[in-house]
């Protein structure tokens, strides 16, 4: 065991300083007092629930950050993002510290992969400085080939790349009718529509005869004129009438502002105050690629400009390591030579030739920790928004090596969460260079495999909630064999009482459910065979294509070619739609799925997306247990005398809610110059009820008392309550017995969200006809509490159910009845059927980079 007083460790030879935390109390803490060692990796392990992340992030980097505040004026406090200050008495030795934890935000639609790497910074100086310019062309700053600046921005789709678009099938659905009988069914309807045809017969339009019928000019004029002619207008008189009132130079009841078709609706759309207007207007819209820049967002003179015999867009559309590719040719000695292979048409001048020399050393010097993180699939030009939590932490981590920031420590949150096995070595390279470089390294994690590499492990536990919050074990790995109360350690080490998979035979399904020709995003022409009643799992390297299988390959085919046959197709609770200008987009999946008539009645997606969006929505009222909980109340004798009915207890309703906060249970303080504080409502003390319905209890307890109840404890309370009972053993089910029934749904992170929306199933009787989808439902899960979720999953396939997961942990994917594994790699170079079988004939494929990994996971 590493000796924390020592000045020297000769296994490793660092002078470890450390971090002295006495008192800790924050969420679940239980006042612990640790010392952490300085300079070195410090792996915060547990099963989940026991507070790992509480005093990494919650106390540690929480502590940090209210030091560093403390430092900066009080005006520029309030438009930073604040953590309150942690629980703890006192914490020695910290120094700054910089934190990466798992986010599923990703910032604006502009901000891309290159923006956030600031990759694109360097490209875009390369394309300034040693770019070929069109002959005659004046040289353009670094500025103009970005589309998020005035400069550089297509000043038609301003640097969006696709505009708003009417299309004439959308605005004359019927050609057969005639102008009066609403032709143009974009054009408004009552009084104004009826001044736009009136409009058309003071300009010699004849309303009655089918639009076919009327000349090609002057369909397009009503449909796409920019002008806006002041008309005369004739009340109540027939064409006839009006064309010789025109004739004669009558004087018209009054004049009107006639409106083309498209222009009517673009001006409905970017204008009207009624939101049912610009509803009714985006209906006859699409969105298509800007005509001005064919999308690519830049003005055409960025876009003249070429290297290597690429625009920048195109550039920005490769992946990262086939640019790293590209520009390690730079380097060559001839490049740059009249004649050098792909050089420009003339010899570049020396000078020219060193800037890029020493512009491509450094863009492959930003690049090589990001494609070293398994990160070489993302292009320049990929929206940060649609990366998963993972993919934007090893960004960042990637960002913070090239920073090359030293005495600092950093706090991570499972690095390795969506990493395949085969690029945790790179990972942990990482990791230990951060570490060599003078840095400290504190990061919770799961993954066996990492959590291996780490100089000093803090075991935290034993159990989760209220049976964790105690320090199991501090030190040298090593050590940890002898921690009896560890779960991990039978993880970490072979032994009697390590766990193992209860060997079963593998199940061969009763059909198949066949997908062909899947094309989306690096998936194309897949065509691929589930067996239905198995569990499957599909595998590959990180951006192999198998999030898109999953999340829209299946579901998306299913419902174009199965949904007929389907009782129900069901999506998550937050599941986006589409709207009218991107349901043609280029984001649909084409191909054909084909299955058995009857087997699959039900499609559930569980995925990690939040369960609700305000702090109203939690897990006791997203599961359901809470109506069963307010009919126990409401079903009192006080509660039956009073005429209280089971709405009563719900904090959403005036009638028992408090009504100083509205049932909030928190009050929101203003401070001006210093960040806007929560207090617990005076009122109610933060119970959100009134004192009236507090006074109603079932066996001593209030409701406010059972919502603070972390599940386990509420299974004892309503221990013989079988109807309760069901909702609360599905949420033990899933590993969730140390969170409260009350805890906000904003709180709950990625992999907690999944786990309830999966208990919320798990609790319905089963039918044997569904299919579940969920992606990388352990994420975040202890290896523990992994095997408990495993077990449920195969009890549902158990059931006639079919179980279709996106899996890393090679230990779960042993436990699978069917292996289907993508790749060979990443984004262009993934996104096929490398292998499919059972685990152990995938195991035994050659091309697979799973296969290793897996065939160590089955030996064990």
């Amino acid at each position: 065991m590493l000796d924390m007083t020592a000045t020297d460790d000769s296994s490793t030879g660092a002078r470890f300083e450390h971090v002295r935390v006495r008192g800790a109390r924050e969420h679940n803490l239980r006042a612990i007092d640790i010392d952490l060692p300085r300079d070195a990796l410090v792996a915060f392990t547990g099963v989940s629930g026991s507070g790992k992340s509480s005093l990494a992030f919650g106390t540690i980097y929480a502590e940090a950050q209210r030091r560093f505040f403390e430092s900066v004026a009080p005006y520029a406090r309030r438009l930073i993002d604040q953590v309150g200050a942690p629980d703890v008495d006192s914490i020695d030795g910290l120094p700054p510290a910089v934190a990466l934890p798992q986010r599923r935000s990703g910032g604006s639609a502009r901000s891309t992969v290159g923006s956030a790497t600031t990759v694109a910074n360097v490209v875009r100086m390369l394309f300034s400085r040693v770019g070929t310019y069109p002959t005659g062309a004046p040289m353009l700053w670094a500025e103009d080939f970005s589309a998020n600046t005035v400069q550089g921005a297509c000043p038609t789709c301003h640097g969006l790349g696709r505009i708003h678009d009417v299309p004439e099938e959308l605005m004359v659905p019927d050609e057969s009718l005639s102008i009066r009988d609403r032709a143009l069914a974009a054009w408004p309807t009552a009084w104004h529509g009826k001044q736009l045809q009136d409009s058309l017969i003071s300009l010699g339009y004849d309303i009655d005869v089918p639009w076919r019928e009327l000349p090609r000019d002057k369909r397009d004029w009503v449909l796409y004129t920019q002008e806006s002619p002041q008309v005369p207008i004739f009340r109540d008189l027939s064409p006839k009438q009006v064309r010789k009132a025109v004739a004669s130079g009558t004087e018209p009841s009054y004049f009107g502002t006639f409106l083309g078709v498209r222009r009517y609706v673009l001006d409905t759309f970017a204008n009207s105050k009624s939101a049912r207007m610009r509803e009714k207007a985006a209906g006859f819209m699409v969105s298509v690629p800007c005509p001005a820049c064919g999308g690519k967002r830049l003005k055409p003179d960025a876009l003249a400009v070429t290297f290597e015999g690429a625009d920048i867009t195109e550039i920005g559309a490769l992946p990262l390591s086939d640019v790293a590719r590209m520009m390690e040719q730079v380097l060559q000695p001839e490049w740059g030579s009249s004649s050098s292979h792909g050089a420009p048409s003339e010899e570049l001048p020396p000078e020219k030739r060193l800037a890029a020399r020493q512009l491509v050393t450094e863009l492959l010097g930003r690049l090589s920790p990001i494609i070293d993180l398994g990160l070489g699939y993302l292009t320049l030009d990929r929206t940060t928004a649609t990366l998963s939590s993972g993919e934007l932490q090893r960004m960042r981590l990637a960002t913070q090596v090239l920073s090359r920031l030293f005495g600092v420590v950093f706090v991570l949150d499972e690095p390795s969460a969506g990493l395949h096995p085969a690029d945790t070595e790179a990972l942990v390279g990482i990791l230990k260079s951060l570490r060599d470089s003078g840095n400290t390294v504190y990061f919770v994690e799961h993954s066996i495999d990492v959590i291996r590499e780490a100089d000093w492990i803090v075991d935290i536990g034993p159990g989760a909630g209220t049976a964790g919050g105690t320090v199991v074990y501090s030190g040298a790995i090593d050590g940890l064999r002898s921690a009896e109360a560890s779960v991990t350690r039978r993880y970490l080490f072979d032994g009697p009482d390590s766990p193992s998979a209860e060997p079963r035979p593998r199940r061969i399904g009763d059909a198949q459910l066949t997908l062909t020709g899947v094309t989306r995003n690096n998936l194309s022409e897949v065509t691929v065979a589930f067996p239905l009643g198995a569990f499957t799992a599909i595998t590959g390297v990180s951006g192999s294509g198998k999030s898109t299988l999953i999340n829209h390959g299946i579901p998306d085919l299913l419902r174009a070619d199965l949904a007929s046959r389907s009782d129900e197709v069901e999506e998550d609770d937050e599941a986006p739609s589409l709207s009218p200008l991107d349901a043609q987009g280029p984001g649909s999946t084409a191909g054909r799925a084909s299955g058995p008539a009857d087997r699959v009645r039900r499609i559930v997606q569980v995925t990690q997306k939040p369960i609700g969006r305000t702090p109203r929505s939690n897990v006791a009222t997203y599961t359901g247990v809470f109506d069963q909980i307010r009919r126990r109340f409401a079903a009192t004798a006080e509660a039956r005398r009073r005429h209280y009915s089971p709405s009563r207890f719900s904090f959403n309703l005036p009638s028992g809610r408090c009504p100083v906060c509205k049932g909030e249970g928190m009050i929101e303080i203003e401070l001006l110059f210093l960040p806007t504080v929560h207090a617990p409502c005076t009122a109610c003390g933060g119970t959100r009820y009134n004192a009236d319905t507090l006074e109603i209890r079932l066996d001593e307890m209030t409701v406010a008392d059972v919502l603070a109840m972390s599940v386990s404890r509420a299974r004892e309370f309503f221990e013989g309550d079988a109807d309760v009972v069901q909702h609360l053993d599905a949420l033990l089910d899933v590993g969730l017995g140390y969170i409260s029934l009350g805890q906000s749904a904003t709180e709950l992170s990625g992999g907690e969200a999944q786990r309830v929306k999966l208990a919320s199933e798990l609790r319905r009787a089963q039918r044997g006809d569904t299919l579940y989808l969920l992606d990388e439902p352990t994420s975040g899960l202890h290896p523990a509490d992994s095997d408990r979720l495993v077990g449920h999953l195969q009890r549902l396939v158990d059931g006639g159910n079919t179980v279709i997961v996106v899996e890393h942990d090679m230990r779960v994917v042993a436990q699978a009845d069917w292996v289907i594994d993508l790749g060979p790699g990443a984004g262009d170079a993934g996104g096929q059927v490398i292998a499919e079988g059972t685990p152990e004939s995938v195991a035994e494929h050659s091309g697979s980079r799973t296969a290793p990994f897996l065939k160590a996971a089955l030996a064990r």
